[in-house]
């Protein structure tokens, strides 16, 4: 199994490294054009979405910190 790190930067993007695939609803592939790294946007402000063009900056605050979600309802 291949190996996908997301990294939630605090005030920006989702960067994703390592072997992935991103889809659009319909599931149709975007051509990465043999990218292994990406950054996602978070702040809706991207003119390139769903890729992070940097528009956040000094736009958007949120201070990324991990935290353990609840248990998974059955």
């Amino acid at each position: 199994m291949s190996n996908t790190k997301l990294t939630i930067n605090s005030n920006g993007s989702v960067k994703i490294e390592g072997e992935f695939e991103i889809v659009d609803s319909a599931g149709n592939a975007y051509g990465l054009q043999g990218r292994t790294v990406v950054s996602l946007c978070r702040c809706g402000r991207s003119s390139n979405k769903p890729f992070c063009d940097g528009s956040h900056k000094n736009n958007f605050e949120h201070n990324a910190v991990a935290f353990e979600l609840p248990p998974r309802k059955v």
